[in-house]
């Protein structure tokens, strides 16, 4: 298993909990378990360790710098903000802190499980690797193949023993890892779950074998299940065997989901810091998120328009979508919620990453029942430039419907550009006054179409003629409107620079085009 670093720590219990003051040998210094310092006895030599410094004020814990220093510990981690930062570079210690109130027993719960747990890797080796030996010893116990599954019959484990017999239903559940799906197999899931012991169940056909399975509970939530295949030659103790097992296989699954979840956790804020601006080495934060090299930033949301009773939990269910078809697609992946909206980052230089879109919002979608949008920001050279490859992105969604539900900034490009200058122009006074606001007000007193006109003319290209077809009007009602329009509301569509303005001023900021009704 992988060591813990202290940028790994930072991650999972940073911010306003613990910070860091000085590290002289980087944040990729390993944490190895973390010590209460007592005063009665020196230090002992444990590289790695991170020293809590309890009874010591941060002002002086210079010599307790030292010590450590001499010892081989990565770091110390004092109380308050105030702590000697120059004698810790001096002696290559890192020095963090936590809060002036912090209670140092709660800290050092926090920061040694925050150590212990190395989520990624204990997801990946720890949860599955232990399933499949508990797999293997049930099967041996109780004299039948055995699968562990979770509550949505995706097989986590199975046993390997060999000479036990199986059915075809046990090599295609294994083959897909999902329980092939059947009435009858529905059927038997209800009457597990309700029962609280183990359960025999028939064979669901004449090729099919019985089976013994039981329920996998804690605290009374259902995690999973237990099954194993009875050709027959069971032990005569193999319920109390099972039973024994999906007690195990509880602590198990417990453990794995709570890896995952800070794995997951830990992914997601770094991934949050590095779209908004604020991790501290955006190239480090990108490595420890698999991500290296040109990538973009994508964003998914629930369409505004549809009615979602439970909002909150769909955006969740989305964030699932999102990550399952990513890490299908790039392996372990981390995306993130924020404030409604789904975020990842894509890879590479953007070849199949519309695919990629299209389907998840098909299969979101399909999933959730509310139709989902996807924007794609421009691909950026490293992780620096996700920042404002997210910002492409926001101004994506905000112009995506359902008759374009997915869209890279590329491909509307001319809306978002427009979009962003309007928000600019209605900021400052001096960018949204002019002749555009005298012809709309002339427009409103008078009951004319001269500003519609305008617009229809200058998307003609200022063809008199092009600018008729577009109105449904003649050449010369477009003539006389335009000499009415000058006359009236003082404009000189002579001069290009106030063409140029007026068409700007009434696309961007009163919204028409020639397609305005």
């Amino acid at each position: 298993m992988d060591a813990c670093t202290l940028g790994d720590l930072l991650d999972v219990v940073g911010g306003p909990t613990l910070r860091l003051h000085t590290a002289r040998a980087g944040c990729g210094a390993p944490v190895t378990e973390v010590l209460l310092y007592d005063g009665h006895t020196p230090l002992p030599r444990l590289p790695g360790a991170l020293l809590l410094a309890v009874g010591t004020r941060a002002a002086d814990a210079g010599p307790l710098l030292r010590a450590a220093a001499q010892a081989e510990l990565t770091g110390v981690v004092v109380r308050g903000a105030d702590g000697p930062v120059a004698e810790a570079e001096d002696h290559g210690v890192a020095l963090l802190s936590v809060a002036e109130d912090a209670a140092w027993h709660h800290v050092h719960l926090l920061l040694a499980s925050a150590i212990a747990a190395r989520p990624a890797a204990a997801t990946a080796d720890l949860g599955l690797g232990d399933l499949f030996a508990l797999a293997d010893a049930i099967a041996t116990a109780t004299g039948g193949a055995t699968a562990i599954e979770d509550p949505r019959q995706r097989i986590l484990a199975y046993s390997t023993v060999s000479g036990q017999p199986v059915d075809e239903d046990r090599r295609q559940g294994i083959l897909g890892r999902q329980v092939p799906a059947s009435a009858d197999n529905t059927e038997q899931y209800r009457r597990l779950f309700a029962a609280d012991r183990p359960l025999r169940l028939p064979a669901l056909t004449g090729s099919d074998l019985p089976r013994l399975a039981m329920p996998v509970r804690a605290g009374g939530e259902t995690l999973g299940s237990v099954w194993v295949v009875d050709g027959g030659s069971l032990a005569p103790d193999a319920e109390d065997t099972l039973a024994q097992g999906a007690t195990t296989a509880a602590l198990l699954l417990l453990r794995a989901r709570a890896a995952r979840e800070l794995a997951r956790h830990r992914g997601s804020d770094l991934l949050r810091r590095l779209l908004d601006g604020t991790a501290p080495d955006p190239a480090t934060a990108a490595a420890r998120l698999g991500v290296g090299g040109p990538a973009r930033a994508a964003a998914f949301v629930l369409d505004s328009a549809a009615s979602v009773p439970d909002a909150e939990r769909t955006a969740l269910r989305l964030l699932d979508v999102v990550r399952l078809q990513c890490e299908a697609r790039y392996g372990r992946h981390a995306c993130v919620l924020l404030d409604g909206v789904v975020y990842a980052v894509l890879p590479g230089l953007g070849e199949r990453h519309r695919k990629l879109a299209e389907d998840i919002v098909a299969r979101a979608g399909q999933a959730l029942r509310v139709p989902v949008r996807a924007a794609l920001g421009e691909v950026v050279p490293g992780a620096a430039g996700l920042p404002g490859s997210r910002a492409d992105a926001d101004l994506v969604l905000r112009v995506l419907d359902a008759r374009l539900p997915v869209a890279t900034v590329d491909e509307v490009r001319p809306r978002v550009t427009l979009l962003r200058l309007a928000e600019v122009m209605r900021e400052h006074r001096e960018l949204n006054a002019g002749a555009w606001r005298r012809v709309l007000a002339y427009d409103t007193e008078h009951g004319t179409e001269y500003a519609r006109t305008l617009v229809c003319w200058f998307d003609a290209g200022c063809d008199m003629a092009g600018a008729a077809r577009l109105l449904a009007v003649h050449p010369n009602t477009c003539r006389y409107r335009l000499r009415q329009l000058q006359q009236h509301a003082g404009v000189d569509l002579d001069d290009p620079d106030e063409r140029l303005l007026l068409w700007l001023q009434l696309r961007a900021l009163a919204g028409l085009s020639s397609a305005t009704p």
